[in-house]
């Protein structure tokens, strides 16, 4: 890996966690590389040279801006104080060492699904019985938005909770997202995700699990459940339009309103309707269990 001291500017003095790779290529180069039909599970982790960080830095200060907006609010678009205000902060405040650090101190992996290699962090919890899940970012997005939850999932006792609500916890890069390979041909839709998914999760050993996912990242988990019903024991999705529109495509009208099923835990009185209506009055999120939870 390239060179590993920080750039000049004082925030970006944060050293990874872990030790970075030696060698004349980048180790992101040397992973994708492989050969295809490789489905070994790699260790991986990321380190920007500061050259890179360097141009990223002048790229967005020589952003040619366009004139302001002629009205005072957001009708004509995103204004341009705010796009302005949002690059000074990535090219002078924002600390990219800290959330390298902070990625590479959790365990992130590289495997070839379908020809194309797959990001993922994997993080199992310390109690025997966690529940395995998968979650899906959106976009656009990254798994760095899940990594604040990635402590609390698997180690619920830290944060209050009990060991009964631990999780091992799986969060990919979805294709051509971050650390992800990019797709040569089109195919790599919402389907093949949640099938490239499934095949994941059972290459790391979980036969039964359960998925979340936001965003894109919704529509994905919800073919999951559609598809992998033999391992996707339940899956929450956050986003309106994910569920209505994945059965749309996939259940005739008949099978769309049929009831949705049990949950887990107990659910609050005043919360029990949304696991009961019927699919066709589905609202910002769902929960839909098939055999309940338990493995």
């Amino acid at each position: 890996m390239a060179d590993t001291t920080s750039p000049a500017g004082g925030a970006d003095s944060l050293a990874p966690t872990q030790p970075t790779p030696t060698g004349s290529e980048n180790q992101k180069t040397i992973i994708m590389s492989r050969a295809e039909g490789d489905t070994s599970i790699r260790p991986f982790n990321y380190h920007a040279t500061d050259d890179e960080l360097a141009d990223l830095k002048r790229r967005i200060e020589a952003t040619r801006w366009p004139e302001p907006e002629t009205v005072n609010d957001q009708t004509q678009g995103v204004q341009l104080g705010v796009s302005q205000a949002l690059a000074e902060y990535w090219a002078s405040k924002y600390d990219w060492r800290r959330c390298e650090a902070q990625l590479n101190a959790l365990p992130n992996f590289i495997t070839e699904i379908d020809g194309l290699d797959i990001h993922f962090i994997h993080v199992r919890s310390k109690h025997e019985n966690a529940l395995p899940v998968i979650i899906t970012h959106g976009w656009p997005g990254s798994v760095v938005e899940q990594m604040k939850i990635i402590g609390p999932l698997t180690d619920p006792t830290t944060h209050g909770g009990t060991a009964e609500d631990a999780f091992h916890v799986v969060v990919p890069s979805m294709p051509g997202y971050g650390f992800s390979g990019r797709p040569a041909t089109t195919g790599w839709d919402p389907a093949h995700i949640a099938r490239a998914w499934n095949t994941l999760m059972k290459r790391l050993g979980y036969t039964r699990y359960v998925a979340q996912g936001g965003d894109w990242g919704a529509i994905v988990t919800d073919m999951m459940g559609v598809q992998a019903r033999r391992n996707c024991s339940a899956f929450m999705s956050t986003c309106r339009a994910s569920f209505r529109a994945t059965l749309t495509l996939r259940f005739s009208p008949a099978e769309r309103c049929r009831p949705i099923f049990q949950t887990r835990k107990s659910v609050p009185a005043s919360n029990s309707p949304s696991f009961t209506r019927k699919a066709s009055d589905t609202g910002s999120s769902w929960v839909c269990v098939r055999n309940r939870w338990e493995l």
